[in-house]
């Protein structure tokens, strides 16, 4: 078997799992460049960075490009199908964490955290207390959910069931959403909603989906919460909005670009939490991101197919690749 190729290091329990099977090795950088160069001649590639197509081109080895996590959209779908080479993620391994997140970034825009925190700091304890003249509660809001996947749904429950909140949702499959959500189009969704949450996957619908006209929809003191993807949103039209204040803050942790560079418009605002890209992020989600990894390349390099296959179409062109 040739090597295992990650583009990033991994949890130890997951190195541990890879490691006793074969040669691991890690990208030392993460940009396309650097992945073609180290990863050829790889047999299984576990995906944190964006992979560039050509990584799938002359690649006789290649079984197998696994996400570390659940986004597809760091994988070329096409041209891993072309090739012949299976894909597959870990949807659900850091569900619960992503939307732990949510609840962490709105409740600090709500209750002014960021400008509490540095007032206090800077011009003492009646300066920052004065903060919670303006500060909200969570409790008896609306939060609108776009897209009720693994971690809609992991939203939805601490929402309705720890907070008590009205939930409403959009979903490219409607009979997703759970019962005690009420389905609502997208357009009527931020029109009603007074916390809206991207979670939706990137695609060419979603692309631009928070438009300019979608969020002048929005209320003035909504709040929007991205951990979706940075596409996801027009940001020229949300930068007017927070600059013309038709609208209560933003909290994001995906962007168009990244990493976010500093001079971005985003770090100008009080009331805009940027996070990079951790949402998903903490010791015991990366130990589920990372041996539900490893669990399904070693599935692969054992002549199985991945339980979480997402290109199922390519199994006989990989079949003639790789005959059992």
């Amino acid at each position: 078997m040739s090597f295992i190729f990650s583009t990033h290091p991994l949890h130890p329990a997951a190195r541990s799992m890879l490691e006793a099977t074969g040669d691991l090795r890690v990208a030392s950088a993460p940009d396309p460049e650097t992945l073609l160069r180290e990863g050829r001649g790889a047999g299984i590639v576990v995906v944190r960075a964006p992979i560039p197509p050509a990584f799938f081109e002359d690649a006789p080895a290649l079984r197998a490009a696994i996400r570390h996590g659940a986004g597809l959209d760091m994988v070329p779908m096409d041209a891993a199908t072309r090739a012949g080479v299976l894909v597959a993620n870990v949807p659900g391994a850091n569900a619960s964490t992503v939307a732990e997140h949510v609840f962490l970034v709105t409740l600090a825009l709500l209750r002014r955290f960021r400008l509490m925190d540095r007032e206090l700091r800077q011009n003492g304890w009646a300066a920052g207390r004065a903060q919670s003249d303006t500060a909200v509660d969570l409790a008896g809001r609306t939060i609108g959910i776009v897209g009720m996947g693994n971690v809609g749904k992991a939203i939805f429950k601490i929402a309705k069931f720890g907070f008590g909140l009205e939930v409403v949702a959009t979903s490219r499959s409607p009979e997703n959403v759970p019962d005690g959500v009420r389905f609502l189009a997208i357009d009527e969704l931020v029109a009603t909603a007074d916390i809206v949450v991207l979670c939706c996957p990137l695609t060419p619908e979603t692309t631009g989906l928070l438009n300019a006209g979608r969020i002048g929809r929005m209320k003035p003191a909504a709040i929007l919460v991205n951990v979706s993807r940075g596409p996801v949103i027009d940001d020229p039209a949300l930068i007017e909005a927070l600059r013309d204040g038709r609208i209560g803050g933003a909290a994001l942790d995906v962007f168009a670009t990244q990493p976010l560079p500093l001079d971005h418009p985003y770090f100008g605002f009080d009331n805009v939490i940027v996070t990079p890209h951790l949402a998903g992020l903490t010791e015991e989600s990366m130990i589920r991101m990372g041996t539900g990894a490893a669990s399904e390349a070693l599935r692969v390099i054992r002549g199985g197919l991945p339980v979480n296959l997402r290109n199922p179409e390519v199994v006989e062109h990989y079949r003639r690749r790789f005959p059992a």
